[in-house]
């Protein structure tokens, strides 16, 4: 440990170790927070389960550098009352009741929201509820948005609904006395102004202030109900955005560090300590024994690696640990066995050695004992520098394709950006976040491993 001292003392070690004491830290935090179990379930959860989310959203601290306020999502719920929602409810004869909802809301951003959407829940026997909702300006401008029956379950996508949007855009001519040369989106007539600016959709503008939803229901038997949720969805969520199903980025690139990490770590670590060891046991009995282990390396460096694990993980659907032991076996006998065996050869002649020898110590105790220490020093630096050799694999493994399909990982996020043309959207966010958190792992094992280098080879000077 105290050879590990001078380590603060490069500049460049102690970054990499700040990176890599802020991944711990965030691993810490994950798996402290966010059991594996609900992060799997939430990623491979279909779009249902997002549905308050916006898609494909960007990161809310784009905010913080941009001129223009990106719009957040608000939800507004009957089944969370207060001050903004009212739900009253009166009867209308032995077996009929008018249900009224008003959700109030301020909107001060300065883009259109992204999408508008309804969500309706009800009770009843036989007769479903039928609704009239209205959408009110700022400038006390009402819109009729729909009259409809809605189920136990149901669901309107304001925005999104084509009968809406033609009517709207027909509203608008009648009400301008032109025809816009295009098809207004339903979002920006019920958020912008009724002028003349509607018909350039370079010019219109957001209309800030007070909106308010109505709905008002006519319920057909006495303890018949209905609750509405509004969602109005933003353009920025959270601190790593949203994918095309809503999902937040950020689960899977939490998880993605602590897997990361210990995939990496797990695989150096296990790797150096076998070839060490075969390295070891080879240069010592000589003979048959290293002529069988050497014969047995060149074997598997010949292999192709990548296209081997390649074909593994396509034939078995493997999840991320047998991925992990399927690499530290095809690695096992790598170029590091011969390079630990000459290593080995030199100390096998050393002065110790025939001490112990001397002393009448056995061939494992001299082994495990006397040798293998000799060169764990030796071994740290390597085995901090291709750490992030194994995270990169992990990652490439997963934008192929063929990593695993259940577990939440950086490749995964990228793999699923690429798929998905999030470049070509100009969605850089989804490609950019996990690309520097890998960034960043390589650059911190990198900076670790040159100063253990200097540390450990005293002959390497300060360039």
């Amino acid at each position: 440990m105290m050879r590990l001292k001078p380590l603060l003392r490069y500049k460049s070690s102690l970054v990499g170790v700040g990176i890599l004491c802020f991944l711990i830290i965030l691993s810490v935090y994950t798996v402290a927070t966010l059991p594996f179990e609900e992060a799997a379930r939430l990623w491979r959860a279909g779009e249902l389960t997002w549905l308050d989310n916006p898609r494909n959203a960007l990161p809310a601290w784009v905010n913080f550098f941009s001129p223009t306020k990106l719009p957040e999502t608000l939800i507004l719920n009957t089944q969370k009352p207060g001050p903004d929602v009212i739900k009253v409810s009166v009867r209308a004869g032995e077996n009929i009741k008018i249900s009224r909802v008003e959700m109030n809301f301020r909107y001060g951003f300065d883009d259109f929201p992204s999408e508008i959407n309804l969500f309706f829940t009800s009770t009843y026997r036989t007769s479903p509820p039928q609704l009239t909702i209205s959408w009110t300006k700022p400038d006390g401008t009402q819109i009729p948005l729909r009259r409809m029956t809605i189920a136990r379950e149901d669901r309107f996508y304001i925005s999104s609904d084509t009968v809406l949007s033609t009517e709207l855009n027909q509203l608008m001519e009648n009400r301008l006395g032109r025809k816009p040369a295009y098809t207004v989106p339903t979002s920006t007539i019920l958020f912008g102004p009724f002028d003349e600016t509607l018909l350039n959709p370079e010019s219109v503008k957001v209309v800030k202030g007070d909106y308010r939803l109505s709905v008002e229901g006519l319920l057909f038997e006495p303890e018949a109900d209905f609750d509405v949720k509004l969602v109005v969805y933003g353009k920025v969520y959270g601190w790593a955005g949203t994918d095309h199903l809503r999902r937040d980025i950020g689960i899977a690139l939490l998880w993605g560090t602590p897997i990361a990490l210990l995939f990496g770590v797990s695989a150096a670590v296990s790797i150096a300590l076998i070839q060490m060891t075969i390295g070891a046991v080879s240069a010592w009995f000589r003979g048959g024994v290293d002529t069988v282990m050497q014969r047995i390396t060149e074997v598997f460096l010949v292999l192709p690696f990548l296209p081997v694990l390649i074909m593994v993980s396509t034939l078995y659907k493997v999840n991320i640990w047998v991925i992990l032991l399927i690499v530290v076996f095809l690695s096992s006998f790598g170029p590091g066995v011969k390079n630990y065996r000459a290593l080995f050869l030199q100390l096998r002649e050393s002065p110790y050695i025939e001490a112990a020898r001397s002393y009448g110590a056995g061939d494992l105790r001299i082994v495990v004992i006397h040798l293998i220490p000799r060169v764990l020093p030796t071994m740290i630096p390597s085995v901090v520098l291709s750490a992030a050799d194994f995270v990169f694999l992990e990652a490439a493994l997963a934008i192929l394709g063929i990593g695993d399909p259940i577990t939440p990982t950086w490749g995964k996020v990228i793999q699923d950006a690429f798929y998905f043309g999030a470049l070509f959207k100009g969605h850089y966010y989804w490609v950019l976040i996990p690309s520097a958190l890998l960034a960043a792992t390589s650059i911190s094992f990198a900076l670790i491993g040159f100063a253990l280098d200097k540390i450990f080879n005293p002959r390497l000077k300060e360039v």
